[in-house]
């Protein structure tokens, strides 16, 4: 896939920036993110906030803890806003993610 600034059809839905101050980044992980229809219709909107999210690891998958997508107002059955969504990552890498996680201190914050 060609870099985000060479890609036309590449956009930054959500950001945070405050953790990139409050945190110390030791890493970066590209995941997928499991969605309902209405949550993508709403992402494409704009309308999210990851900024007080979290990702945790529950048994044996990857979650996104109280990330705001807010509801769509034309779908017929919509969604929880704050809902738990399934991140999409290989064994080995939650593996890593698990470990990381269990040393003191550490904490899994989303940044993009």
């Amino acid at each position: 896939m060609a870099k985000p600034k060479d890609n036309p059809n590449y956009k930054v839905i959500a950001e945070n920036r405050r953790a990139r101050y409050d945190y110390a980044i030791e890493e970066d992980l590209e995941c997928g993110i499991q969605l309902m229809g209405s949550e993508v219709k709403s992402l494409r909107t704009g309308q999210s906030n990851i900024a007080e999210s979290y990702a945790q690891v529950e048994d044996g998958e990857l979650w996104l803890v109280n990330s705001y997508i807010a509801p769509y107002e034309q779908a017929m059955f919509g969604h929880e806003d704050r809902r738990k969504r399934k991140l999409l990552v290989s064994k080995k890498e939650l593996s890593n993610l698990w470990n990381a996680t269990q040393r003191k201190g550490m904490t899994l914050v989303p940044l993009v």
